[in-house]
């Protein structure tokens, strides 16, 4: 793996700039803090930004900035510090989120714990002790993944896909974890379930989680979900970080 920045080009119109090749904290730190960087330089021409796990792109005007210039200035910026140390943006969010764990709403969970090679009940206080960062936002609108869990949780996906959990799965692999925006396959393996909505047209904004933001989960009886889910963001809560 490199954790050199590569400066890429992405189509036409875009820059992907690449901190690893493999998902780190130091690279996601990296992504996220870069990003904000040359949003704070406001520079001409560039008319959007995102993040993903480990790069931060830039998607800008052909006709208002030539690409040579935005690559010198991103070389720029990135000789200013190391963005593998540096500190998150300013700006995010504590959110606190209420799932159920195991029976119907977590069928995957003592497969997991034994994967992780703890009891069920240890499995739940490390899932929900964990102040998780959403490292990115991807694959359905507003659907965080979130990271990162102890080493042992380093487990892989299934071998088989399963055809459908319902919105708001909690799912695990690879030390994260994901609470699913929609209704749609996976081979994570299903935990837990959540009222809260990563996508919320009703709601100003509409995504509600915003990468670098970080988030815990509160255990609730699968009796509450019912009730929660019809409360705003399904019961979660949220309170600035700084």
């Amino acid at each position: 793996m490199s954790d050199t920045p590569e400066i890429l080009p992405l189509g036409p119109d875009g820059v992907l700039v690449r901190f690893s090749t493999a998902l780190s904290e130091p690279a996601n730190r990296a992504a996220l803090a870069f990003r904000a960087a040359m949003e704070a330089r406001a520079l001409a021409g560039v008319v959007e930004s995102a993040t993903s796990l480990t790069s931060a792109f830039f998607r800008f005007s052909p006709s208002d900035l030539p690409r040579a210039v935005l690559e010198g200035t991103i070389r720029e910026e990135l000789g200013t510090r190391d963005w593998h140390a540096a500190d998150l943006p300013q700006g995010r969010k504590l959110w606190e989120l209420p799932a159920a764990f195991g029976g119907a709403e977590g069928p995957g969970l003592a497969e997991s714990a034994d994967l992780a090679g703890v009891s069920e009940a240890r499995a739940i206080e490390e899932i929900c002790s964990q102040s998780l960062r959403v490292l990115a936002l991807g694959f359905a609108p507003g659907q965080p993944y979130l990271g990162f869990l102890p080493e042992h949780w380093n487990i892989p996906r299934q071998s088989d896909v399963t055809p459908e959990v319902p919105r708001g799965a909690v799912v695990v692999a690879v030390r994260q974890v994901i609470p699913f925006a929609n209704a749609a396959p996976t081979g994570w393996r299903q935990v837990g379930r959540t009222g809260f909505r990563c996508f919320d047209p009703s709601l100003t904004p509409e995504i509600p989680l915003s990468p670098g933001d970080e988030l815990c989960f509160r255990p609730v009886p699968a009796a509450d979900l019912a009730r929660l889910e019809t409360a705003p963001h399904g019961g979660a809560t949220w309170e600035a970080l700084e």
